[in-house]
């Protein structure tokens, strides 16, 4: 008869996740999981295998999460361009409460170039957001709130590179009136 789980899994999968998140990969050491998530070795490659599997599966866990709040934030805004710029701007001060960055970007930036695994799970997540930015082009563009002049994938695209490039940028300054040139230039293109 097969034991049950001493903890919950959704829960420690989390602290997995924020230990990768706050040291990235590969300074992420067995034995930092381990006193991190307050499980046996055993426990954890029994649940999740190794540490690249329990990788992935925290990474993917973050995707969710931040398609979630991303949708969230935005649910019942009907104009366009304010739902937009709310994204951006919740990059901005989310800063403050998550210095660690995003953990898609800090993955793409520390792992894409040699795990493809990794790479294909950035890859999907960047995909959602970026059609999730193509819908409110659309809708804006439809209403007339959004200039037509721009193909709303290519718009698309060209914002979610100033988003990823955004979520790096509060990573390395502090200026708010930098980061708020930043946003107000790049959401110009939407007039």
């Amino acid at each position: 008869m097969a034991r049950s789980k001493e903890f919950d899994i959704d829960d420690v999968l989390g602290k997995a996740m924020n230990i990768f998140w706050q040291q990235g990969y590969e300074k992420t050491s067995m034995q930092d999981l381990v006193s991190g998530m307050g499980i046996h070795k055993r426990s954890m490659y029994d649940t999740f295998g190794d540490k690249h599997t329990l990788y992935i599966k925290a990474l993917e866990r973050f995707a969710g999460i931040n398609a979630s709040r991303m949708e969230s934030r935005i649910e019942g805004i009907s104009s366009a361009k304010a739902a937009i710029s709310l994204l951006f701007e919740a990059t901005i001060h989310k800063a403050a409460a998550e210095p660690k960055g995003c953990l898609l970007v800090n993955t793409a930036v520390e792992l894409s170039n040699h795990d493809p695994d990794a790479a294909a799970r950035v890859n999907d997540a960047f995909l959602s957001t970026e059609s999730l930015m193509e819908q409110l082009i659309l809708h804006g563009q439809d209403t007339g709130e959004i200039s037509g002049r721009h193909q709303a994938s290519a718009l698309a695209a060209y914002l979610h590179n100033a988003l990823v490039g955004l979520r790096v940028m509060v990573k390395t300054t502090a200026d708010q009136d930098k980061l708020q040139t930043i946003v107000n230039t790049t959401l110009s293109v939407l007039d």
